[in-house]
């Protein structure tokens, strides 16, 4: 009873510092903006066009994307974690992140191999998310087959692992017979981006991102029971099978359509979990995935205030700022706690 008074008094807080978090995001940036101005355009409009048009269309859109982000890798790594017993599993295991670098540099990395023709299609956006997609699904396709056939888990971890190396080296062969023009495009993808989403590029990824939360939200108990090994679990009737296919549909749904709107967001899947277990110090996926949930959203929400350096006009890589900020956080909570939980 005392933990559930703990835990519901750390929700309320980690919720409170959500919605603080998200007003300071969208309070800073290369443009001073008075927080009246800030508060005033969420319901109406104001005189300042310019400004109404940076806090509507931009600032808005940026800090519901980091929500979307830290909160989605931050539960498809948990679940990975879960599912295949492993402190250092996170989205990228299945090889989802590497199937769609593998598609961006296709795209961006090709044209040279095939003739200079795709150079044209390189300034749209949406061409970049939908070779970062069909990689993505490919690779997510061929995890869920093996997956069907494959009886242990830590075979799928291993496959899911060479399938990554399989795309490394792909775009390594791409990137030695690239331009320097078109690396540095490749390399800009893959530092990630938060900014860049339109509100209707948002609605559609958060489309597939609810997906993907109501599966994660179905396998609570699946998760609980995987905790205890699956003998345990096929012994209280659980299929799994089903079990391991919704987990990763569901991580595929998360981590394949952040990575190709944003681009691959380091740590963030792989710490979040940890840091949630530290600090609620439980193992309940009820409790952990709300966690997750918040946590995640939280820190992506610092790393980018801090990234987009407010009252300058640069914009530092979020890849960058995610992992200097969040490594330390991991480091100090497991000497702090003597111990990892999991």
């Amino acid at each position: 009873m005392e933990n559930n008074k703990t835990h519901k008094t750390y929700f309320i807080l980690l919720g409170l510092f959500l919605v603080l978090m998200f007003f300071i995001n969208i309070s800073l940036g290369s443009v001073s903006i008075p927080n009246i101005a800030i508060f005033n355009s969420l319901f109406s409009t104001i005189e300042n066009t310019s400004w109404q048009y940076i806090i509507l269309d931009y600032r808005l859109p940026k800090a519901f994307t980091a929500i979307v982000v830290g909160s989605g890798l931050g539960i498809s790594g948990l679940m990975m974690q879960t599912l295949f017993k492993n402190p250092l599993a996170g989205p990228f295991v299945l090889g989802i992140t590497s199937g769609a670098s593998l598609g961006v540099a296709v795209v961006t990395l090709g044209a040279s191999l095939f003739g200079g023709f795709l150079l044209g299609a390189l300034v749209s956006k949406w061409t970049i998310i939908a070779a970062a997609t069909l990689g993505s699904f490919l690779v997510m396709l061929s995890v869920l087959v093996i997956s069907v056939k494959v009886r242990d888990a830590m075979a799928i971890l291993i496959i899911g692992l060479m399938f990554g190396s399989i795309s490394a080296a792909i775009v390594n062969v791409l990137s030695y017979f690239s331009s320097a023009e078109e690396l540095q495009q490749y390399v800009f993808w893959g530092f990630g981006s938060l900014g860049n989403l339109s509100w209707h590029e948002l609605f559609i990824l958060s489309s597939i991102y609810i997906i993907g939360i109501v599966l994660s939200l179905s396998s609570i108990k699946s998760l609980n029971s995987l905790l205890l090994g699956e003998n345990y679990a096929k012994s209280i009737g659980l299929n799994i099978k089903q079990s391991r296919l919704v987990i990763v549909i569901s991580t595929s749904l998360l981590a394949g359509s952040i990575t190709a709107f944003v681009g691959p967001i380091a740590f963030v899947g792989l710490a979040i979990p940890h840091i949630s277990r530290q600090i609620f110090n439980s193992s309940n996926h009820k409790t952990l995935l709300l966690a997750v949930f918040l946590i995640g959203a939280i820190i992506m929400l610092i790393c980018d205030t801090i990234a987009q350096l407010p009252r300058s006009d640069y914009t530092l890589p979020i890849n960058a700022i995610t992992s200097l900020f969040g490594a330390p956080i991991v480091v100090w909570l497991l000497i702090r706690q003597r111990k990892m939980m999991f």
